[in-house]
């Protein structure tokens, strides 16, 4: 009990009533990752080759040549022949090139060199991945025939002659293929005997 004129301490008031906590629903909760399909992950490839810019299509012995010509000199010779273009103005002029532009030049391909780290990775990984599934397809494909074969010496289970025997030309096909892309070892051919020449006697 208290007086009339006695005052209530709010602080032992707020011990007894603590405020209200928000709730735990009120606190954002991670998202879970969205998978993309491929057909997605082909369009946003191409979105962001397209915003890249110039991306030119090099063949094979073209990369070969250019990576060759590239091995030769290290970085830091470049980068040491790169600071003549800026000691003397009459280099630039002789090359042709400013040394802010060959510098930046520099820089661009240091980023870009970053880029194609990872999108090799990614490549790796997708690749693998791929070959993975291919692995488990030729295993159940192979598993499937041979089950199937032992069920359909069954009379009852005649459905699945027609796809057995499919499987069986669908192979023949492929070991055609396989006979007419190896290459034929080329028979060597003998030159035909000369017969010994024979002397007329003159009488």
């Amino acid at each position: 009990m208290y007086t009339k004129n006695q005052t209530l301490n709010p602080t032992a008031n707020q011990t007894l009533n603590p405020p209200a906590s928000p709730a735990a629903t009120d606190t954002p909760q991670p998202q879970p990752t969205v998978k993309l399909d491929p057909e997605t992950v082909v369009e946003q490839i191409r979105t962001l080759r397209s915003g890249i810019g110039d991306v030119p299509q090099l063949t094979t012995e073209q990369k070969r040549q250019l990576r060759s010509r590239s091995r030769k000199p290290s970085d830091g010779i470049v980068a040491s022949s790169i600071n003549v273009i800026g000691a003397l103005d009459q280099v630039a002029l002789a090359i042709g090139q400013k040394p802010d532009d060959v510098r930046q030049l520099q820089l661009d391909w240091n980023r870009w060199t970053a880029v194609a780290d990872e999108l090799r990775a990614l490549l790796n990984g997708i690749d693998g991945a791929n070959l993975i599934r291919r692995q488990q397809l030729v295993l159940i494909s192979a598993q499937a025939y041979n089950i199937g074969t032992q069920l359909a010496r069954n009379p009852a289970n005649d459905v699945l002659v027609p796809h057995l025997q499919e499987v069986k030309r669908q192979k023949s096909l492929s070991n055609r293929k396989k006979k007419v892309e190896e290459p034929q070892t080329p028979t060597p051919q003998t030159a035909p005997a000369t017969p010994p020449s024979t002397q007329q006697s003159v009488e």
